[in-house]
Formats: C-alpha cells, structure tokens, sequence
C-alpha cells in the first residue's frame, strides 16, 4: 500500500539562525531608521536608497530566498517572516516585500536566472506590478502585448521607488505571460497614488508602446500566484511586528504616565484593555509565525494556515494601532509621535493582498462551510 510521506512536523519556535538575524537586523534599524527620521519623510522627500542598501547588500536579505544557485542565501519563508517582523516593528520604508517576496518567488518559480542573480548581488531591485489589494487567487492582468510593446494601466503597484526591474503580467486572450521591463524606459509613465501609508509609496503606471522581454515559458499564471501566496503567508508577520510595537510602546508609557497620583496602568479598565490587546498579539505573532512556517514546509494545510493569518492579523494590528494612539491620549495625536506610522501602516496592510473577507470566503470552501 503506497502512503504518502508524512510532512515535517511545525516547530514555531524560532531556531539560532532566525534569533542571530532578528538582533543584526534590529541593530540595523535602530542605528539607521529611528521613528523620527521616518516622521521625516511628512515634510521632505524620503530616501531610503541608503537603508535598502544595507538592508539588501550588506546584510544580504534582498537575496533570502534566492537560491544558492542563484547567488542568493538559499533560505526560507521562516527567516523571510523574521525580517517582515522587523521591518514592521521599525515601519521601515523599503521595498523587501515587493522585491524580496513578490518579485523574487515569481522569478524563482518561473526559472529566471539572470535577474534573480541581479537582485541577489543587490544591483537590482524589482517590482511585480500587480495592484498591492492582489489576493492570490484574483489574478486580473490589464496590460496587452504587441509588435508595439505593453500597452495598458496598472493602478496601486508597490515598490517601483527604487526598483529597476518591472515584472509585468500580460494577458495575451487565452492566458497570462510574463515580461519583464529595464526601467527607466520609453512608453512607462509612473504617476504617484494617493496611499495611506507614506512608508510604502503606491505608484499607478501606464504602459504605451514599453519595450520588454518575455520571461516565462508558458507557466506565467501559476508563477505569480504562488508569489502572491507566499506574500499572503508572510504579510501577516509584518502585521505582527507592527502590532508588537505598539503593545511594547504603549505598556511602557503606561507605566509611567501618572495622572491623579498613580500611573496609569494601574487603573483597572485600563489593565482590562492592555490584557486583551496581550491576548490578540499573542494570537496574531502565532497565526503569523504558523502560516510562514506551513508555507516553508510546503505543508498541504498551507492555504488554510495563509487565510486564517490573513483573517486575523491584519484587524488585530489596526486595533493594537488604535489602541495605542487612544491610550497614548493627547501625545499621539501630535504629528512628532510616531504612533500614526503604526496605525496608516497597519490599515494599509489590512487591504493588502486582499481584504479579510475574501480570505475567510475562501477558508470556508477550503474547510467545506457555507461562505458568506
């Protein structure tokens, strides 16, 4: 009787390579991207080319899950999560889930060498234009392809601040391919969109006549899906990371602000409140960690674990978000304190790669229950 081999079991605990890369990363961040300096960006232009840089060459974490083969660090979604928990935790501004998570996995999937060993060695950074509301199984390509070049539009894309390399999905009728663009280049117009979240810009782009080169061999569709799964297994540790901040940040300036003789912490309604915003990032950072670590494992509860952390973590961060700005009282409400990175960043990831509703549409046909 043929069986088939039995999955590794979960281990959510977090191993010394993922520990060793959480405390370089956060050393990183603390030195290059403190809260003001990103409050900063309301008032000038932001450049983040410096901290991408660091990030991505000198720490090596653009190439994360580029394989060996590729010049990449041949890791997996497990250490990828760590870095989101980071980077949320500090609401860093650079383009690691575009181009380090959709782009790559894209690339890895369809078997494009050349420029996987680009954006590994850090001489590139690409974008996967998709609108960033893509859940995985909305796929709607609006770009067509000629003897001219790409014609079409594509609104809302993530990334393209400092990426080189457009990855653009073409319908061509009967299904979808894949092409790439160099950019700067004659026929792409970028046009920034209005987006909430100043941290991670939004940029719609109209393609007239672009000249580009097909990369996928027929298999461009399934590409581009699993990236946007595995994109949807990690956002929610991104989640986690931004609501950690604001549980750490609130319980320490609740344990000092004193009003009325006492802290403030220690009034009962307000323990009530911070025990059930404990409870609701304790669940987020394990549905978060859980999804990432079925995703890395290739587990056939993947798509399950992806849409309960994607049901779950993106409310639990905007109400930790909320949380934070209403028990911070006066002082969140000045634009110096950065609690409203944390909140528009939180609402932001909320809408990214598809709202909560579609995931727990798609969670009840996958476990046999009456959508909604």
């Amino acid at each position: 009787m043929n069986t088939l081999p039995t999955p590794p079991a979960a281990d959510l605990l977090y191993s010394e390579t993922e520990t060793e890369l959480r405390a370089s990363l956060r050393r990183l961040l603390d030195d290059r991207c403190p809260p003001e300096w990103v409050v900063s960006g309301y008032d000038t232009t932001l450049d983040a080319s410096g901290l991408w840089k660091a990030i991505a060459v000198d720490l090596g974490l653009a190439a994360i899950l580029i394989p060996e083969s590729c010049g990449g660090a041949g890791l997996g979604a497990r250490e990828a999560a760590v870095v989101l928990e980071e980077l949320g935790r500090a609401a860093a501004p650079v383009p690691f889930l575009s181009s380090a998570v959709l782009a790559t996995v894209a690339l890895s999937t369809i078997g494009e060498r050349e420029t996987l060993r680009r954006l590994a060695s850090g001489d590139s950074t690409a974008a996967l234009a998709v609108p960033l509301s893509t859940s995985p199984d909305d796929l709607t390509p609006t770009v067509s392809a000629d003897d001219t070049g790409l014609t079409g539009r594509i609104t809302t894309v993530a990334g393209t601040e400092l990426a080189d390399v457009l990855l653009v999905p073409v319908s061509d009728g009967d299904g979808v391919q894949l092409h790439q663009v160099t950019l700067p280049a004659d026929g792409v117009t970028m046009t920034p969109a209005t987006a909430l979240d100043m941290t991670r810009p939004l940029t719609d782009i109209t393609l007239s006549g672009a000249a580009s080169t097909r990369i996928d061999s027929g298999d461009a569709e399934a590409a581009i899906r699993q990236a946007l799964l595995c994109a949807a297994a990690l956002l929610p540790s991104e989640q986690y990371g931004v609501a950690s901040w604001c549980l750490d940040t609130t319980l320490a300036y609740l344990k000092q602000r004193r009003q009325f003789g006492r802290t403030i912490g220690s009034f009962q309604a307000v323990k009530h409140r911070m025990a059930n915003l404990w409870l609701q990032v304790g669940q987020t950072g394990a549905l978060a960690r859980y999804a990432a670590d079925t995703y890395a494992r290739r587990d056939l509860d993947t798509e399950i674990a992806v849409c309960v952390a994607q049901s779950f973590c993106g409310d639990a961060a905007v109400l930790a978000a909320e949380e934070c700005v209403q028990l911070h009282a006066g002082i969140a409400m000045t634009w110096e304190y950065p609690a409203h990175l944390y909140l528009k960043r939180a609402k932001a990831d909320q809408l990214a790669l598809g709202a909560a509703h579609r995931y727990r549409n798609r969670l009840s046909q996958l476990v046999d229950l009456p959508s909604h």
